[in-house]
This record gives structure tokens, sequence and C-alpha cells, in this order.
């Protein structure tokens, strides 16, 4: 079981972007102090939601500001970026971070981004996976052209190439990609099935979202076996896919006590940070209603003592087949609280799931 943090840097009502940032960094270095395994950082753009505008760039901060734990996107927004010019992050990063980095990537959602960084709707609803494969061919290849409908260009260098690492913190492989290997691993945030099937072809593990239950985790795990299968991936790939399940963590010695911080911080936080999403074409949303999401999160994730918190990890792991978990530790929206709390999953749950 490898137990890692979801870092939203979330600006919760009466906070600035800089404590909203302050509290991300200082999250993930208690969470290497506390022997956590990962954390995983979110990318938004203009909302409160998440101050964080460039994971690639807060990774490159952590990674220097760490030594041990394993640094990941979640995700960085392909339809928002060049793919090779992410896919040169990627590299840069796994290479100078001795292959302690991870890149999430996904399809975000149809906001206003789409406009200002000139991607448009189509790069959000028909690009992605055009750009997901060009983003492979670079962290894979010596020299790749662009030949698809969206990008188009010579063949050229890959400079630097990911498979380059020398041996290091995490050990590297060459002609092989994932955790501890030659190349950065790469995971894919999935919310339908045509996102599932689309990594399981390409055998990316998914990133699945704390909205969804265990029972819609392990349909989408199953899909995922099935349609590997099927593109002719061999058992040990696909039944050893490192899938990661998002949730919310807090961790209090009262039954109702970390349930309680929880609904007094998150639903003015969800309120203000949902709210201010504006879609690229002017359609119809429907926020969810934020005291209903929150008490949602708090039924399905370890969120209560210890012991509970255990439980339901190891439940979720049984359930669903995955080991891996991203958790949001900041629902508080205070600093000392969220130290607290990162310091209470690795001395008090850790010892519990082991």
């Amino acid at each position: 079981m490898r137990i890692g943090t979801f870092v939203l840097a979330a600006q919760f009502p009466g906070q600035g972007p800089g404590e909203a940032l302050h509290r991300a960094v200082r999250s993930v270095e208690a969470a290497e102090e506390s022997g956590l395994d990962s954390v995983w950082l979110a990318e938004h753009h203009f909302v409160p939601y998440g101050v964080c505008p460039s994971a690639t760039t807060l990774a490159a901060l952590l990674l220097g500001r760490t030594r041990r734990i394993r640094v990941g996107t979640a995700v960085s927004v392909l339809p928002n970026h060049h793919p090779v010019a992410l896919a040169e992050q990627a590299a840069l990063l796994h290479l100078t971070s001795g292959g302690r980095f991870s890149l999430g990537v996904g399809r975000g959602g149809p906001w206003v981004d789409l406009e200002v960084f000139g991607g448009g709707l189509d790069a959000y609803e028909n690009g992605f996976p055009e750009a997901l494969g060009l983003v492979l061919d670079w962290l894979r290849e010596a020299r790749v052209a662009g030949r698809g409908e969206r990008f188009g260009f010579r063949e050229v260098a890959v400079v630097p190439r990911a498979d380059e690492l020398l041996e290091g913190p995490a050990g590297g492989r060459p002609g092989t990609t994932g955790p501890g290997t030659a190349g950065p691993e790469v995971v894919v945030a999935c919310i339908s099935p045509k996102g599932v099937r689309l990594a399981a072809r390409q055998a990316l593990p998914m990133l699945l979202g704390m909205h969804c239950g265990d029972e819609e985790k392990a349909e989408m795990v199953a899909l995922w076996r099935t349609a590997a299968r099927e593109a002719g991936h061999p058992p040990e790939v696909v039944e050893g896919a490192a899938h990661v399940s998002a949730g919310v963590a807090q961790i209090a010695d009262g039954a109702g006590d970390a349930a309680e911080s929880l609904m007094k911080a998150m639903p003015g936080w969800l309120r203000q940070g949902l709210d201010a999403h504006v879609t690229v074409d002017g359609r119809h949303r429907v926020m969810r209603d934020p005291v209903a999401y929150t008490e949602l999160l708090c039924s399905l994730h370890p969120v209560g003592t210890p012991r509970l918190a255990a439980d339901r990890l190891a439940a979720t792991a049984e359930r669903t087949g995955i080991t891996r978990f991203a958790l949001l530790v900041e629902g508080s929206g205070d600093l000392a609280a969220t130290e607290e709390n990162v310091r209470r999953l690795g001395a008090d749950v850790l010892p519990l799931l082991t």
C-alpha cells in the first residue's frame, strides 16, 4: 500500500493565493518527513479552487526541496500545453530528480482556459489522444515528428532523452517506463469508458477521481484490464498496473471530529472555487451542492479515527485492486491542522496498513 497526498493549493475564503501556496509547499515537506510515498499536484487556472497554474513548475520546486518522495502532476491539463513542451519538462524533471517524477495528464474541462491558451474546444473534445501519443513518443524515442491533425512538424532530435537517467535514488533501467525505471511514469486521469480504454491501449495506469466510490472504481479497473488484454499486453502488465485512487483524508481521535472539521471549511471553499469556473462556449453547467459533496467525500474516504481511516483504505484496495492513494489533506484550510493531519497519516495510519 502506497499512501500519498493530493495537493490542490486550495484558496479558502478569507485567504490569499500566497497563503494557499505556502500551505501546499509545507504539506509536501511534511509528507516527506512523515514517511508518505508521494505527492500529486493539481493544476488550475483563473479560479480559487486551486491556485497552482503549473503543476510541473511546482513539482520542480518540490523535487529540489525533497530527497526521497515521489512528486507527480494530477494533472497537467494536456489541451493547455504543447505536448512536446510538456514532455520536455517531464524528461528534465525525471532526469534531474533521479527518477522521482511522475507525469499525470488529463483533458481538464471545457473552461475558458482553452480560449486563453489557444487550444480551443476541439483540443478538449477530440485532441487528447493525439497529444498523449506525442507525449509518449517524446519520452520513448530518439527522434520524433509530428504527423497528426493538430501537430505537424519535421522530425527532430529528442534532447534530453528521458532514458538517459543515471543510477539514482529511484534507480534507472534503460528501455522501459514507470516508477524506478528509465523514463518517467505517465498516468492518465480517467472519468469515462473512452478514457479508460485509451489508457489501457497504452498500458498506462489510471488516476481515478475522489468523487467515485469503490464500486465505480472497481468497474473502471475491470474495463481497463479487459481493454489492455484486447490490446495485446501481457498478463504481468495487465495485473501489475499501478492505478491511483484520489480521495480525502482527515484524521482525528473522535469518530465525528474529522468530518466536522471538513464540514466547517470545505463547503465554503467548494462554493467559491467551483462557482468561479467559466465555460469556453457558454454551455450550461450545474455546480455540485458544496455541503452534499463534502458529506459524500467524508462517507467515501479515510475521514475519522486512524483505525477507521486504515480500514477504509484497506477496503478500497480489496474491492478495487488499487493500492496507491492520493489523499487531499488540506481540507481544513488551516496550515497547522494540515501539517498535523499529514503527520498523523504517517505516524498513526501507515503502521496499521503494514
